[in-house]
């Protein structure tokens, strides 16, 4: 008797290190939050500098680094890879409640982004920036699918616009490597609707190029965004974020 209890013991307990280990399995594959991290300018700015030492660093911008910041400077997609984020990209990020898992952050991104920045009198005159939102892709195939015809509605609205609205002050002494923060007024465009918005960048320059950060909270329903919900998505938060990081080059 004594050596089955301990059998039935040793039993017993594999299978709570079995079920142990299935909880954490599940916990780490479908439970865990693994949406990609903020954008950071000290990434960003590792990323340029590591691109400016290497051989993408040409006469060119080296002379465009010299002649200061005024100029016409267009989005650069050399700059860092899109499979890392480490490149350029604009997107969202969104809380979402999924069944039987809870709370999730939802964050799609695409790297197809157009545009330009004007730079006059040590002033941000200008800023222009599209994204093509059919190409958004996150960590969910299912998501992106069915944003194509439901919440942003990218095959009826495939195009997110920023234009910025007030000049933004260039700081005095902004050199090669420095970061700098501010504050842009402009207007965002999505799903059809143009709406104010206040955007929080940082920025640095290195060799004739500039990272671009920011982020802005926004309201699905201020741009009639019916957030998408089904069997697995219970919810998804009206608050969210649009955010971005971008390269851009002085022509």
């Amino acid at each position: 008797m004594a050596g089955t209890r301990r059998t039935v013991g040793l039993i017993a307990g594999l299978a709570v290190v079995v079920l142990a280990v299935a909880a954490f399995g599940g916990w780490w594959f479908l439970i865990r939050d693994d949406a990609p991290k903020k954008a950071s300018i000290d990434a960003a700015g590792k990323t340029l500098a590591d691109a400016s030492s290497g051989s993408t660093t040409t006469a060119a911008g080296n002379a465009a680094a010299a002649g200061g910041v005024n100029g016409t400077w267009q989005v650069d997609k050399s700059v860092g890879d899109f499979s890392d984020f480490s490149g350029t990209w604009a997107g969202y990020r969104v809380e979402e409640q999924l069944s039987g898992l809870g709370s999730n952050t939802a964050v799609g991104r695409t790297p197809d982004v157009t545009g330009s920045m004007t730079i006059e009198g040590n002033k941000v005159t200008g800023v222009e920036v599209n994204a093509d939102l059919t190409s958004l892709q996150s960590n969910s195939g299912s998501r992106d699918a069915a944003l194509h015809s439901r919440g942003l509605q990218t095959d009826q609205f495939p195009k997110a616009t920023f234009k910025l609205t007030d000049p933004i002050e260039v700081p005095t002494g902004v050199t090669d490597g420095k970061k700098v923060t501010a504050t842009a007024q402009g207007e965002l465009t999505v799903h059809g609707v143009t709406k104010p918005v206040t955007v929080q960048i940082s920025t640095t320059l290195k060799g004739g190029k500039a990272a671009v950060v920011g982020n802005a909270p926004i309201k699905l329903t201020d741009f009639n965004i019916e957030p998408p919900t089904g069997f697995r998505v219970l919810s998804i938060k009206n608050d969210g974020t649009f955010e971005f990081q971008i390269f851009f080059a002085k022509q």
